[in-house]
């Protein structure tokens, strides 16, 4: 057996522990870019903190999921103030961007030098500056994991820039930021954490540490996505959902994904759907896929039972296998209102060329079982 592990050089947990943002954040500098989501006026009391701590901020809102074109925006500003940190506050897609500017202050060159697929490739060779990841969502892991996901538009594409030194130096968990979160962002988001728990737990790359935080986060979201949906002042339904999604980036970052992310990705380039409600529709077809694959064709692969130990984990129940989980996922879906994604606008038509970036996606080398052309297409089909 042999395996690596990184995370963020610091995690910091707990309600209210934001407040230590300005202690925290003293040796980095004077100035500081800010990220946030589209309305910066809700983080007012945070960077109003850093303010009277002497620290100049330069606020910069990412409006939506980022793209190339806004990053480099971002990239530009923080370079004209001279910014020698920078934090992210908001959702995975805010946590992203800020990791890319980071990495950027410090690289020479532009920002498609460093992308994959349709950029150069190149390796991010000078550590980022500084970077503090405060997520105001519990779903992506984002804090803790080492790339960027950023959409570029006219190609239909998501694409990453990665390194371990695009690792935040320090994530603020604070599972009071989640409490505004809307019934359904705290869904999808929610899903989003249990389907990379459940990935990393079941990937061919899985390993002991892994395995450990996967355990522990796919309970705490099996018992308590359902609740911070219906109740979303529910503080200890919160912080285990805030625990599940940071214990998602840690694995996935360190393990390795599947099958429902390698369409996602793919996916998320041809609709305009929220990553997690992609990933939520996806998972239990992907789930009965791989599960149906395994059984056809035998192997020593433990994947089978790792699915019926998710199936217990998730569902409480010590005697439930496969078959549980996938209705059970299905059930909860139904419950938090996840969308078919022809919602969305995808359409059959889509299908070829999604199929064949999907077969293309690193996510998809991870999963536990090949999967046919033809067995992708009907995940598809029936997650319209």
């Amino acid at each position: 057996m042999h395996f690596e592990f990184a995370t963020a050089g610091k995690i910091v947990f707990g309600c209210g522990l934001v407040a230590q943002l300005p202690d925290l954040v003293k040796s980095f500098g004077s100035k500081a870019m800010v990220l946030t989501g589209r309305e910066s006026q809700r983080h007012t009391v945070i960077l109003n903190s850093l303010t009277a701590a002497g620290i100049s901020v330069e606020s910069f809102p990412i409006p939506g999921e980022p793209t190339v074109a806004i990053v480099a925006e971002a990239i530009d500003t923080a370079r004209e103030s001279q910014s020698q940190f920078v934090i992210g506050l908001g959702g995975g897609s805010v946590i992203d961007a800020a990791k890319a500017v980071a990495a950027m202050l410090t690289n020479p060159g532009v920002i498609e030098d460093y992308l994959e697929v349709i950029g150069a490739s190149k390796s991010i060779s000078v550590p980022a500056v500084p970077c503090i990841a405060i997520p105001t969502t519990a779903g992506t892991g984002s804090e803790v994991t080492r790339n960027s996901v950023l959409g570029v538009p006219d190609r239909k594409v998501k694409v990453s820039m990665r390194s371990p030194l695009m690792l935040p130096r320090i994530a603020i968990v604070d599972p009071q930021l989640t409490l505004a979160l809307p019934p359904e962002i705290t869904a999808s988001t929610g899903l989003d954490a249990i389907t990379q728990l459940l990935e990393a737990f079941v990937c061919t790359r899985a390993n002991p540490m892994t395995d450990a935080v996967c355990r522990e986060g796919l309970q705490r979201s099996g018992r308590s996505l359902l609740r911070a949906f219906r109740d979303p002042k529910n503080i200890t339904a919160r912080e285990d959902m805030s625990l599940a999604a940071l214990f998602s980036g840690i694995a996935l970052a360190n393990a390795g994904l599947g099958a429902v992310h390698g369409l996602a990705g793919p996916l998320g380039g041809t609709i305009a759907a929220p990553h997690g409600a992609i990933c939520a529709k996806l998972l239990p077809f992907v789930i009965a896929a791989n599960v149906q694959a395994l059984r056809d064709q035998p192997t020593s692969s433990s994947s089978l039972a790792r699915y019926d130990e998710v199936a217990a984990l998730l569902t409480g129940d010590p005697d439930a296998r496969c078959d549980q989980l996938i209705e059970w996922i299905g059930d909860l879906c139904e419950q938090v209102k996840i969308p078919g994604l022809s919602r969305y606008g995808l359409t059959e038509k889509d299908f070829p060329a999604l199929v064949e970036s999907a077969q293309r996606a690193s996510s998809m080398k991870a999963n536990p079982v090949t999967l046919t052309a033809e067995t992708l297409n009907a995940i598809l089909r029936k997650s319209l």
